[in-house]
């Protein structure tokens, strides 16, 4: 509002322009000015404080202060070491998370990383000229060259071929710059040649003609002009072909036929020769290439190493002369003679792992072998040509939790005598990366943490009563200290060291870090399960590991044990806090469905595995968490098993009578995709002679919902979370009108598409595309609503709360992303406006609302159109619910936006009336707005987003958010401003400051009236006196006036 503004009064006004006032005051001038001084004084200091409110926006000094991001690459699976003088010593790497990166060898920091895309997985790395690193990815498909310093894409290159194979790499060794060699590349069933310096195609060799050959490997012998392909034809025939380098010309093609078959990869163990088993895994079969013939010699394993089964297998450890068997007893050194003879060497355990062949100078090769014995584990490298002894043997100390190695990279450099070192980069069965050198851990990456499938929460200890004098005044005198230091820096009077210090002080607050709970509830730990079996706890505050605990349960059998779900198991109160919070981890022992399952429970504050299961003779296909507690604060689950069983936990009495009294409250349903078919259970009271326990219980099928396999086929499903909290299931709207929310916990949201639309985008027409929603009833099966989108298609992304429901789908006719909304309300509420009846009670609100009474229920609905693709998407929740809601969208920039529910309220319109804009209603677009303040990621991106997880903390206001992917990123968020509480950063000096400017304000202001009062009593008297002598005067006039007037008249 623009100030007003008063005209001033003539300072020379004459007395008759300005007639004076029948009775006025007389001020003295000085007084004035002070009284006007004393008013604006705290006017001004109020208007300077209210400056100080925080605001919704984040200074780029203030990242990291609520938030932290971490970076991470996954389980290694190549390595290609760059150790050159001139440059950074570096290894590039490729993991399982389809990510490259190159990392610095002295700290293992990464220098640059690329994460490719789900189905972009990398097959093979090298490097070549020295400055480029190239890739092979997508099954041979497309082949990459990136700049070794900095990781720019120099070129890319599609390969196309005529059916799938295998992908193989092979780079010339002597590549230099002005020669260009090109790269051999093998896929699709074709032999191509890619310039290295552009990536221009230079020749092609296709096999679909001669038959379906199978190439195992690429040789280019050093020097030469010509590569040797080596496979097999129809796994009974042995091929060769030798290729000119220059022009893809067929040389020669040798063959030789065995027709006992084969097991596996043909390995090389020279340039003519190779090795591999037979198709019953107890014959090896040597294969010799001379003057252009194939010969092939047979010898039993069982002749070779006494006891062996029929498990062997070849490690894949390319050694010159030299291949290895791994065994049931062990790993078997096997030497091949000039003459063709094979000898065995030596036997090691079968924990040892072996690395390839490291050249050191002409002629000779090393390599390593490490085994993991008792907290430690042992490094020792050999020669190839003297086996027998070893050139380098070091002991370091590992933890336990890291488990076993599982993969080493060797690499050697020269000593300052001249002699050779090595380093060993090693991968363990955590995923974790370590480097050893000279027997030490150089330095280790925790990158098992980009690997998380599964994400819980729990509460951090009290804090202990009792602080000791001196801790508090050192803490007192911080304080003090770190508050004049913000108070000069919002002054701008501090130094640069001071500002450093301001720095330093807000990154690492104590408070923050602590590893007791606030009562903002704003530190709390992260329950992390990884794809490696490992469990993680991180401190919300600043995202440090407090414990990792690598699962035994998962360990304890010789099958690939996997986690694949974690939930609360006891969650104390604190009446009872002498018990530490713990979590369930379920896996699974197998790869198939009907495998059998692993549980463990962990105790959320130390790691300690409490009990461990082992593998049970159930599997798990569903996971229940009951809402049911026995007096120890555990909580009740079913583990439903292939057989559509329910197995209870824990194994109590007290647990299996709290469960068969609720049993028959006890609804669950399964998601049949592929059959396109939702079924609804429950449990049967009474036990069967079947059951294997009195713990498991048989189940009946109460419903079924078929969908037409020709015409629909599910591609997702979403529901409520459990614990979300919904503050009223009243709505007020513009017109004073109350809707009343349907919430029901066992609402499902199911997206179905057409058959044909169920690839990806753009494999079918608008006219074959039909995506269809449904809200369904999970304890009757009965559909509460369906919709239709006509001419759209998956992929479905949709987050369900409260009473609605917003999903994310393509557009065909529009080719563009389309987000809709689904609110649903209750009408059976719909006569309890009437406050008649809620005076004379006549009112249903206290009826108990039941899933088998038909509901009667009202929608409502709109669509808009969003500009990005969605990755995950999820909803803010508060301790109360109160707070307005954001939905959280992992876009497919890998960053999340939130997004405030309002925009994608159904009720907006084009032209919103005054009561709908009281109400907050937005008038209503086509789109969906992104605005760049709006992305709480900030400027960081979570590479390969595949969740985001949110926790209400204590204060009503604000939600904390997690997104994991192979990065990680927290922060804390608030929908409707912190307003009730202040921020981590406000200068509480500052604010004493203004308070004590305010009484000092009014400390003169009531001096200077008391003085006014004063002044004014001492012309009192004077002021009397005058009137007196005025009055006289007055009364003698009047008292004259009448003799003056007699005289006259007598005159």
């Amino acid at each position: 509002m623009d100030p007003k503004v008063i005209p001033n009064t003539p300072k020379h006004a004459s007395s008759s322009q300005i007639p004076p006032p029948p009775f006025s005051l007389f001020i003295p001038t000085n007084n004035l000015i002070a009284m006007a001084m004393a008013i604006k004084l705290p006017l001004i200091l109020l208007f300077f404080s209210s400056s100080l409110i925080p605001t919704f926006s984040l200074f780029e000094d203030q990242v990291g202060l609520m938030d932290w991001h971490q970076r991470y690459i996954g389980k290694v699976k190549h390595a290609v070491f760059h150790t050159q003088k001139a440059g950074r010593k570096r290894v590039v790497v490729s993991t399982e998370e389809n990510v490259i990166a190159s990392l610095d060898l002295r700290r293992g920091e990464i220098f640059w990383r690329h994460v490719l895309g789900a189905n972009d997985v990398v097959d093979k790395i090298d490097i070549a000229l020295g400055k480029y690193v190239i890739t092979l990815s997508s099954e041979g498909s497309i082949l990459r060259a990136w700049n070794l310093p900095d990781g720019q894409m120099v070129w890319e290159s599609f390969l196309s071929g005529s059916k799938s194979s295998k992908a193989l790499l092979t780079v010339p060794a002597n590549l230099k710059v002005d020669l260009d060699s090109p790269i051999i590349v093998y896929s699709g069933a074709c032999i191509h040649a890619i310039s290295s310096i552009d990536g221009e195609y230079l020749w092609k060799k296709d096999f679909a003609s001669e038959g379906s050959v199978d190439v195992h490997q690429l040789i280019l012998p050093g020097g030469s002009d010509v590569v040797h392909a080596v496979g097999v034809t129809d796994s009974s025939q042995f091929d060769t072909y030798e290729i000119h380098i220059k022009n893809g010309g067929l040389l020669k093609h040798t063959s030789a036929s065995f027709p006992g078959g084969i097991y596996g990869e043909i390995l090389p163990i020279s340039g003519d020769r190779f090795v591999v088993l037979d198709a019953s895994r107890s014959v090896l079969v040597l294969i010799t290439i001379e003057n252009g013939q194939i010969h092939l010699e047979q010898t039993h394993i069982s002749d070779l190493i006494h006891g062996s089964s029929g498990n062997t297998v070849i490690l894949p450890s390319k050694l010159s002369g030299i291949f290895s068997l791994r065994t049931d007893n062990g790993i078997v050194f096997i030497k091949v003679t000039d003459e063709g003879k094979l000898n065995v060497m030596e036997k090691v355990d079968k924990t040892v792992v072996i690395s390839d062949a490291l050249p050191l100078s002409e002629g000779e090769q090393a390599f390593a072998l490490v085994q993991h014995g008792d907290g430690k584990i042992e490094l020792s490298v050999r020669l190839v040509h003297d086996m027998s002894s070893n050139h380098l043997k070091e002991t370091v100390k590992m933890d336990h939790e890291r488990g076993f190695v599982h993969k080493i990279f060797i690499n050697n450099y020269v000593r300052t005598d001249r002699s050779h070192g090595f380093r060993a980069l090693i991968v363990m069965e955590d995923h974790s990366l370590l480097l050893l050198q000279q027997g030490e851990i150089v330095w280790t990456r925790d990158d098992g943490l980009a690997s998380v499938i599964d994400v819980a929460t729990s509460e951090l200890p009290v804090e202990k009563i009792g602080v000791s004098v001196a801790k508090v005044e050192h803490s007192l005198f911080e304080w003090l200290k770190g508050h004049m230091l913000k108070l000069k820096g919002t002054l701008m009077l501090a130094t640069p060291d001071e500002v450093a210090a301001i720095q330093k002080i807000r990154l690492q607050s104590s408070e923050k870090s602590r590893m007791t709970r606030d009562h903002n509830g704003f530190r709390r730990l992260l329950i992390l399960l990884t794809r490696a079996g490992k469990l993680y706890a991180l401190h919300t505050g600043d995202g440090r590991v407090v414990w990792s605990t690598l699962l035994q349960s998962l360990r304890t059998t010789s099958q690939q044990c996997a986690g694949i779900k974690l939930h609360q198991w006891q969650v104390p109160h604190h009446h009872a806090l002498d018990n530490n919070p713990s979590v369930l981890v379920v896996g699974r022992c197998g790869l198939s469905l009907t495998s059998p399952s692993a549980l463990s429970i962990v105790d959320a504050y130390t790691g300690k595995e409490l009990q461990n299961m082992g593998p049970v003779q159930h599997s798990t296909v569903q996971v229940i968490s009951l809402p049911f507690r026995d007096s120890s604060e555990q909580q009740l689950h079913l583990l439903i098993d292939a057989d559509k069983r329910a197995h209870l936990y824990p194994t109590t009495p007290e647990a299996a009578h709290i469960f068969q009294r609720e049993s028959e409250n006890v609804y669950w349903y399964s998601v049949e995709s592929e059959a396109g078919i939702l079924r609804g259970y429950g449990v049967k009271k009474s036990h069967s002679s079947d059951t294997p326990s009195e713990y498991c219980f048989e189940t009946r099928n109460l419903w079924s919902v078929v969908f037409p396999s020709e015409s629909e086929k599910i591609i997702g499903t979403v529901t409520r979370k459990p614990n979300e909290v919904v503050h009223t299931q009243a709505k007020v709207i513009a017109d004073e009108d109350v809707m009343y929310k349907y919430i029901s916990k066992n609402m499902l949201f199911v997206a179905t598409v057409s058959p044909k639309a169920s690839g990806p985008i753009g494999s079918a027409t608008p006219d074959e595309s039909v995506l269809v929603v449904y809200l369904v009833d999970t304890v009757t099966g009965r559909i509460l609503h369906r919709m239709t989108h006509l001419g759209s298609q998956g992929p479905v992304h949709a987050v369900l709360s409260e009473n609605w429901v917003v999903y994310h789908y393509f557009n065909l006719r529009a080719h563009r992303y389309g987000m809709s909304i689904i609110e649903i309300y209750d009408q059976s509420r719909a006569e309890n406006k009437d406050i008649l009846k809620l005076i004379v009670g006549k009112h249903n609100l206290t009826t108990p609302v039941s899933s088998y009474s038909r509901p009667e229920v009202t929608t409502k609905s709109q669509s808009y159109f969003f500009t990005h693709s969605v990755k995950a998407i999820s909803v803010t929740s508060t301790a109360k619910g109160i707070t307005s809601k954001h939905l959280l969208i992992g876009t497919i920039g890998d960053q999340v936006l939130a997004l405030d529910k309002r925009f994608v309220d159904p009720r907006r319109s084009l032209n919103p009336t005054q009561a709908d804009k009281e109400e907050g209603l937005l008038p209503l677009t086509d789109a969906l707005p992104i605005i760049p303040q709006s992305y709480v990621t900030h400027s960081f991106k979570v590479e390969g987003l595949r969740g985001i997880e949110t926790v209400p903390a204590k204060l009503e206001s604000t939600s904390l958010v997690f997104a994991y992917g192979v990065d990680l990123f927290h922060t804390r968020i608030a929908p409707s401003r912190t307003y009730d509480s202040l921020t981590e950063d406000f200068n509480y000096a500052l604010l004493l400051l203004t308070i004590l400017a305010l009484v000092v304000a009014i400390f003169v202001t009531w001096v200077l009236s008391e003085r006014k009062d004063l002044q004014d009593k001492w012309s009192w008297p004077q002021t009397q006196l005058w009137l007196q002598s005025s009055s006289e005067q007055r009364l003698l006039n009047i008292c004259s006036t009448p003799v003056n007037m007699f005289v006259n008249q007598n005159r």
